[in-house]
């Protein structure tokens, strides 16, 4: 949320006219209804249905696995998520598209998560090979892909001359990113468009107060807050550390949580 507002003022200052959210909007962080609130008060045109929203909606249905800790870290997020925004907030998201098509001056533009028809997986990182990035545009008459997933930012192109552009995280930069290792500044970019076309991609870059962030999900009670606290100040994630979160599920009781989440549902 802090750092969500920091870019949004960034890009009042530089007369930006319309957002487009490109997915991994809601979660692992605390802002729920909030959240949703503050991009509802913005000229934001397409929100596209991440990974994490797809995590959300499995969770909701039950469908967790208790032997995975993964799984069920996702599901207590989830379960804290879905206590803020309810019924409604859930609807909305859920109803987020996987891709968008829109026309941006003369530019057929599509905006996905990852690949169109896939909104998780590693097909898209920064060095992944051209082919990959070519996968982006088949079957797809587009001039240019604007995508999100891996946090880094990156302008490329497809072998027939199409742009590709990744404007990184907002929330969660991280640490593995060009540059110092210590710069966790929020990512975003702004395209500029007229009759002609692109005029420029510029990537920015802006800090935001990372112990308001902190202090807001203790606020909250959001779960898994240590691991929170890391992703902002070292760039590390532990989504994917099944032993970790297996002893943090344990030790807070995050098991019985979920289980007794699902079972009010």
């Amino acid at each position: 949320m802090t750092a969500l507002r920091a870019v949004l003022a960034d890009a009042r200052a530089h007369d930006v006219t319309e957002y487009w959210l490109l997915g991994d909007t809601i979660m692992p962080g605390p802002g729920t209804d909030d959240l949703l609130e503050l991009l509802a008060s913005i000229n934001a045109t397409h929100f596209i249905r991440g990974n994490w929203e797809d995590c959300l909606t499995r969770a909701m249905a039950g469908d967790i696995d208790f032997e995975r800790p993964t799984n069920v870290y996702l599901a207590r997020l989830a379960a804290f998520t879905y206590e803020h925004i309810g019924d409604e907030g859930l609807a909305t998201v859920q109803n987020w598209p996987l891709t968008a098509v829109t026309q941006v001056g003369p530019l057929k533009t599509l905006i996905c998560h990852n690949l169109p028809s896939m909104n998780w997986g590693t097909d898209l990182m920064r060095m992944s090979p051209q082919r990959n990035f070519d996968a982006i545009f088949e079957g797809q008459d587009v001039d240019l892909a604007v995508i999100g997933h891996t946090h880094s930012p990156f302008l490329r192109y497809g072998t027939q001359g199409q742009m590709i552009i990744n404007p990184g995280s907002v929330g969660q930069s991280p640490h593995y990113d060009a540059g110092p290792a210590d710069d966790l500044r929020a990512r975003y970019a702004i395209l500029d468009v007229d009759d002609l076309g692109i005029t420029s991609v510029i990537f920015r870059r802006v800090d935001y107060d990372r112990d308001a962030e902190i202090a807001l999900a203790e606020a909250v009670g959001l779960p898994y807050l240590d691991l929170y606290k890391e992703s902002l100040t070292a760039g590390v994630t532990h989504q994917h550390d099944r032993a970790l979160l297996g002893e943090l599920n344990i030790r807070l009781g995050y098991n019985q949580d979920v289980a007794s989440f699902l079972g009010r549902l």
